[in-house]
C-alpha cells in the first residue's frame, strides 16, 4: 500500500482613530463703570463646544481592515514551526483567526507544499518505498526512487492545493487547525481526531470539513494518472483519500498537544538544579 503524506495541516490589529479638536477663546471688554450691566447671553456649553464628526468606516474600508490584519496574521503562521523543524503554518495556536480571501488560502497551501521540510519527507518516504519494493513496476535504481519521489511529492501537492486552497475557496471553509488548548485530555483529543472531518467555515460556524476529505479522495484520484496500472481503481482511489484524512489526524494530534508537551520539559529542565 502507497501511504502519501500531506503535511498541510496541516491574526496587532489595525485601528483607525480620528481626532479633532478645537479651542476657541475670546474676551469681552470690561462694560463702563457708570452704566449699568448689559444682561449675559447664555451660550449653552453644546454650542461652544462642538464635538468632532464621527466617522463610520465604510464596508469597503471594514473589508481592507480584515485581508490586512488576515494577511498579518498569516504571515506569522508561515512562520511557525513544531520542535523548530516541521513547518505548521495551517495552526491557529491562539484560537482565533481572522478568515483567509482566496488569494491568502492558496497562498497558505502552496507555501506549505515547498517547503524543505516536505521535500526531506517526500524523499524518506520515497526510500521507505524503494526498500519495501513498492509499487515494483517503478522498478529498482535511481530511476524507479525517483518515480517514486515524483508520485509521492504531487500526491502531497496535490492533496494541500485541493484539500487547503480550492475546495476551502469554493465552500468558504477555513483550511487551517485551531487548536483548543484547553480542557480536558479526552476533549481535545476528540477535537484534534475530528478536524478531519469538522471545520470552521469563514463564518466562524463549525461544519462538516468537506474540503479536506474531498481534496483527499480527489487527489487520489488524479494519482491514477501516473500510478502503475496494477495501483489504480475507484476502490484504490478511496483508500488513498481515507489514509491521507487518517494521517491528517494524527498530524492535528500532534498540533494540538506537542505544544503541552514542550512546555513541560521547558519548565522541568529550569527546574533540574545546575552543576
Amino acid at each position: 500500500m502507497h501511504f502519501s503524506r500531506l503535511i498541510a495541516l496541516g491574526r496587532p490589529l489595525w485601528s483607525l482613530v480620528f481626532t479633532v479638536s478645537a479651542a476657541c477663546c475670546a474676551q469681552t471688554p470690561a462694560p463702563p463703570a457708570n452704566l449699568p450691566d448689559e444682561p449675559k447671553s447664555e451660550v449653552s456649553s453644546s454650542a461652544q463646544k462642538s464635538d468632532p464628526p464621527t466617522l463610520i468606516p465604510s464596508e469597503k474600508d471594514k473589508k481592507r481592515q480584515q485581508v490586512e490584519e488576515a494577511q498579518r496574521q498569516l504571515n506569522e503562521e508561515k512562520q511557525q514551526h513544531l520542535l523548530g523543524v516541521v513547518p505548521t503554518y495551517n495552526a491557529v495556536y491562539s484560537g482565533k483567526a481572522v478568515p483567509l480571501n482566496a488569494k491568502q488560502k492558496f497562498d497558505l497551501a502552496f507555501s506549505g507544499a515547498i517547503t524543505p521540510y516536505q521535500f526531506a519527507l517526500t524523499g524518506i518516504v520515497a526510500g521507505i518505498g524503494q526498500a519495501n519494493d513498492s509499487f515494483p513496476e517503478y522498478g529498482q535504481g535511481f530511476e524507479g526512487y525517483a518515480k517514486r519521489y515524483g508520485a509521492g511529492y504531487v500526491d502531497s501537492f496535490n492533496g494541500a492545493m485541493l484539500g487547503n486552497a480550492l475546495f476551502p475557496v469554493i465552500l468558504r471553509q477555513d483550511p487551517r487547525y485551531f487548536r483548543r488548548g484547553k480542557g480536558s485530555f479526552k476533549s481535545r483529543l476528540l477535537w484534534a481526531t475530528g478536524s478531519t472531518v469538522i471545520c470552521r467555515g469563514d463564518n466562524g460556524k463549525l461544519q462538516p470539513n468537506i474540503s479536506n476529505v474531498a481534496g483527499n479522495i480527489a487527489a487520489g484520484g488524479i494519482s491514477n494518472l501516473y500510478y502503475p496500472a496494477s495501483d489504480r481503481g475507484v476502490e484504490l482511489t478511496f483508500e488513498r483519500g481515507i489514509v491521507v484524512s487518517a494521517e491528517g489526524a494524527i498530524g492535528a494530534v500532534l498540533l494540538e498537544f506537542t505544544p503541552d508537551i514542550q512546555r513541560y520539559i521547558s519548565r522541568k529542565r529550569h527546574k533540574e538544579p545546575q552543576p
